[in-house]
Order: C-alpha cells, then sequence, then structure tokens
C-alpha cells in the first residue's frame, strides 16, 4: 500500500473529520480535543495558521489514512518543548507509515529549534509506545486515571519524552548522523 505524506490544508477538513470517526474511540482518548468534532477541526486549521502546530498527513487515494502533529506555545515558559501526536488508522498500523510521519515531525521539530518533543498516549496502546521507544523517546511520567471515555472507564496515560540534544550528542559520540 502506497501513500503520500504532506501537510495539511483546510480543504482536508471533511476528509480529516472523516478519518477521525473512523477511528476507535480508544485511540482518541490521549488527545485533549475530540477530532471528530469540526469545530475541534478549525480550532486545528486556526493553530497552524497561527504556527503553533505544524500537521502532516498521510494518504492513500484520496483519503487520509494517518497524521501526526507538532504542537507548540511559543510564548509559553516551555518554547522548546513540542508535543508529538500522530494517529494512524487500525488497518495501516505496523507498515511503516507512523515512523514515515515521524520523520516528518522530527524534520520539522529541528527546523523550529525544539530541543524537546514529548508524547502522551494510553498505556495499554503498546503498538505505539514501541514505535515511539524506537526512535528514541523514553518514558517520563504515567497520569493515573487521566482520561475518560464515553462508557465511563478511566485510563492511564503516559507520557514519553525525546530529548534532542542528549540524542544528538549520543549520535556524535558513536559517529552516528
Amino acid at each position: 500500500m502506497s501513500h503520500a505524506i504532506r501537510r495539511f490544508r483546510p480543504q482536508d477538513a471533511e476528509a480529516m473529520i472523516a478519518f477521525a470517526r473512523g477511528l476507535p474511540e480508544h485511540d482518541l482518548l490521549f488527545l485533549s480535543r475530540d477530532v471528530r468534532e469540526p469545530r475541534v477541526v478549525a480550532a486545528w486549521l486556526k493553530a497552524i495558521e497561527e504556527s503553533e502546530i505544524d500537521s502532516l498527513i498521510a494518504e492513500d487515494g484520496g483519503q487520509i489514512v494517518a497524521t501526526a502533529a507538532l504542537v507548540r506555545d511559543p510564548l509559553s515558559w516551555s518554547a522548546h518543548v513540542g508535543e508529538v501526536r500522530l494517529l494512524v488508522a487500525p488497518g495501516r498500523r505496523n507498515a511503516g507509515l507512523g515512523s514515515d510521519l515521524l520523520q516528518g515531525i522530527f524534520m520539522i521539530a529541528k527546523e523550529r529549534g525544539l530541543s524537546k518533543l514529548v508524547a502522551r498516549m494510553t498505556v495499554d496502546q503498546t503498538g505505539s509506545i514501541a514505535l515511539f521507544e524506537g526512535v528514541g523517546f523514553r518514558a517520563e511520567a504515567m497520569l493515573k486515571d487521566q482520561v475518560r471515555g464515553t462508557d465511563g472507564r478511566s485510563h492511564d496515560v503516559a507520557i514519553l519524552s525525546y530529548d534532542a540534544a542528549r540524542v544528538a550528542a549520543l549520535h556524535a559520540a558513536t559517529g552516528i548522523e
């Protein structure tokens, strides 16, 4: 299966909502907002316009099959930190799509001068945790009962982080580019 990766644009809003509505609710719990809602996607696009979010999509046959976002607040005390959000359609997992999107996010983070990246996911999303750890993220914290699904069940959220300076120093010490 092939895919094309590009920036998320305003004309993609309906396709993004359709993509998000096709995901299991559990996949969305780590997000602070429900991206199945049109007003949330509109706010997302406004944040892209205001340079608070960089967002990529992967599409296949005109349909969105995955998305990644790099969220930051340039006016905060944590302006050096970006939060990575990644969603991949269930039928497209374990095929390198998430890794491809993460590489794009890493390039954007470097362009933006970010020195730390964080990612959140529910602790039972072992595939996502393995993907992020595979590219250098490390477990940093766990928040008990942090999110609650529409079924009323609470879930713990893992926070993973990527220290760009530490990884760069490691690469320099080992000769890896």
